[in-house]
């Protein structure tokens, strides 16, 4: 059916929701929100003065679109994040990396609580400590804790199960109390996890105090071996509290500092993690945007996503400049804080000089990382726009690339590698065994390969089943064949059969087996091998290469891994893992008396007597077959 654009804005509603725009090849290519549907989609195809160019080239490119209602506009904003996140339409302000920063978590519901490491905020009552931006950094600080207070690593279910067992490693090397065997009152446990969550929370001078008193101690005693441990521990200390290079002496909040440098449509976000007046770190975040965008816009973009997936917000946030949205951010952030969330944009006094440090801070990791970027975006979406033009096509975003795999036709398999924007998308990567072609026949296999993949294709399409990452349902805008003329003619061939328009185009080969030019619409198109679509072709063949190989490799090693032990009734899994674990060594099962093979754990009488029947079968039709033949006497 075909869609009517005009038509289909005549039935929006004035009610709030999302809507999704999608190019000629169903994928969404922008994602947003309004509190009047009706009101905000028609001003995308109403007149362009006042447009970016961004949104002009979108609206462009748009095919059709479809909608989401909401009984709010709040509802809508935390639908739009989502969405976004899940398909990362190409039109949207995105980050650039979806990165996850690592917490301290301290679980204070346990009677006797431990301290770990954790990548996400669950509601379990436990008190987390961070972000941090260094999983390293963590880990040693997490030992540190266990070496000044001792706290128990282990998973054992106290206080019922104090006295059961024996105390683990930790314990004998000094770095755990042992609760586990009643060696320490629950009052002196509670008193050291205090200690820990003091030191965390910033108050690293009693446990300095400490630390040098005992030291002193020591050496005045001539214990110079415990002193110098002391000192170890003292000079960890103070490297952990020497990371706080920042002071907030505007008070003692936990707030993140934003600020943001942009320069065409690269722009580096810094934010500063300051808890209890402290910076606990700082990370920055690149964003592809339009030039059109005002700077209050991007940020609001930003906090947007990258609060959607942080499980700790802070209570104050202070920007740069003001946000678009900022009473609807707000309450948004406020409702997963679970208490009020503030945006402040400071002028004057400490929190300007903070904001401002930031912005410095961001415009040196643009300027470092300017010419990098730019270097990136000519070898992948520059390197994509250069071979669309050198074949004549609209636009490559999405490529996808086939090689079939095999040894004298033994164990076929096909490969798909996905690119978009020039860059490997491993999680549309699929792998093919080939079912129905036997022998080396490799445009056969890849016939059977490239119908299977646009059948399901068209089958989910059909369907109309809901897009996940990495579904068939996305066609590329061009595929690429490791071959000439016949692979190209094999592939356009199954296309036709299935109703489907889609550029093909084959890859050339010299005498030395490397791509010296593009088979397209029937004709040899020359490459200019300094060229970046050169490049980026030759990483999308060797990728293909590598990931068929790499299959088909893993596929020999299942099929080689392969135990006499399977062959004998009775003898599954468990048993033979636990025969190898007694025996060492298939011969010594085979010269095991049925009493010795009864003794095995997992193992029975009638088990051990079918393995010692087995072997003894097997050696005696060895043995026939190595005598001589005798004839009849």
């Amino acid at each position: 059916m075909t869609f009517n654009i005009e038509e289909e804005l005549k039935k929006l509603p004035s009610s709030p929701g999302v809507y999704l725009m999608h190019d000629c090849h169903d994928e969404i290519i922008y994602v947003g929100k309004a509190i009047s549907l009706k009101n905000r989609v028609r001003q995308y195809f109403q007149s362009s003065r006042g447009k970016t160019a961004k949104i002009l080239q979108m609206v462009q490119n748009i095919a059709w679109f479809e909608y989401i209602l909401t009984d709010s506009e709040m509802e809508a904003l935390v639908l739009e994040c989502n969405l976004i996140k899940e398909h990362r339409p190409r039109y949207n302000t995105m980050l650039m990396d979806d990165k996850s920063y690592p917490y301290i978590k301290v679980t204070v519901q346990e009677e006797y609580p431990r301290i770990l490491l954790s990548r996400d905020m669950k509601k379990d009552k436990s008190r987390y400590y961070g972000p941090y931006t260094s999983a390293t950094a963590v880990k040693d600080t997490i030992e540190l804790m266990h070496k000044l207070f001792r706290l128990r690593t282990c998973r054992r279910n106290l206080p019922e199960d104090i006295g059961k067992g024996r105390p683990c490693l930790n314990y004998h090397i000094g770095q755990c109390a042992a609760p586990c065997q009643g060696y320490i009152t629950k009052e002196q446990y509670k008193e050291a996890v205090q200690g820990v969550m003091d030191f965390l929370g910033g108050d690293f001078e009693p446990v300095i105090r400490s630390l040098e008193s005992q030291m002193k101690s020591c050496a005045e005693n001539l214990d110079f071996e415990t002193a110098v441990t002391y000192r170890e521990l003292l000079n960890s200390v103070r490297h952990i509290t020497q990371k706080q290079k920042i002071t907030d002496s505007a008070g003692q909040e936990d707030r993140d500092i934003i600020a943001l440098a942009r320069e065409k449509q690269e722009a580096v976000v810094q934010i500063f993690f300051v808890r209890g007046g402290k910076m606990i770190g700082r990370d920055h975040c690149y964003l592809a945007i339009d030039e059109g965008e005002a700077d209050g816009q991007i940020l609001g973009e930003f906090v947007k996503q990258f609060y959607a997936g942080t499980p700790v917000i802070p209570r104050e946030l202070f920007l740069q400049y003001p946000l678009k949205e900022e009473e609807l951010i707000g309450e948004w952030l406020g409702k997963k804080r679970g208490q009020k969330v503030t945006f402040r944009t400071p002028v004057k006094g400490e929190k300007a000089r903070l904001v401002e440090l930031a912005a410095r801070n961001a415009r040196l990791v643009l300027d470092q990382d300017k010419e990098k970027l730019r270097r990136e975006e000519k070898r992948t979406t520059g390197a994509a726009r250069q071979l669309s033009v050198l074949l004549g096509l609209p636009e490559c975003v999405r490529m996808e690339a086939y090689d079939i795999s095999n040894i004298s036709g033994v164990q076929s398999v096909g490969s798909m590698v996905v690119y978009e924007n020039g860059r490997p998308k491993r999680s549309d990567y699929r792998k093919f065994r080939i079912r129905y072609v036997e022998g080396p026949n490799d445009y056969a296999s890849m016939e059977e390969v490239l119908t299977r993949r646009f059948t399901h294709g068209l089958e989910e399409k059909a369907a109309g089943e809901e897009r996940v990452s990495g579904s068939f349902d996305r066609f590329p805008d061009l595929i690429l064949m490791d071959g000439g003329k016949g692979q190209v003619n094999i592939a356009e061939g199954v296309l036709k059969n299935l109703g489907l328009s889609i550029p093909v185009c084959g890859m050339v080969k010299d005498d030395n087996h490397r791509t010296r030019g593009l088979y397209f619409q029937g004709k040899e198109v020359p490459l200019d091998r300094h060229a970046e679509s050169f490049q980026l072709i030759t990483r999308i063949q060797d990728e293909a290469h590598r990931f068929a190989i790499e299959y088909h490799r893993s596929i020999r090693s299942k099929e080689q891994i392969h135990s006499v032990l399977d062959d004998i009734e009775g003898i599954g899994p468990a048993r033979r893992k636990a025969l190898m674990r007694y025996f060492k060594t298939i011969e010594a099962i085979r010269d095991a008396t049925p009493e010795e093979l009864g003794g095995v754990p997992q193992m029975n009488a009638r088990a051990a007597r079918a393995v010692y029947d087995f072997f003894r079968e097997r050696e005696r039709r060895r043995l026939e077959a190595a005598s001589p033949d005798r004839g009849s006497e």
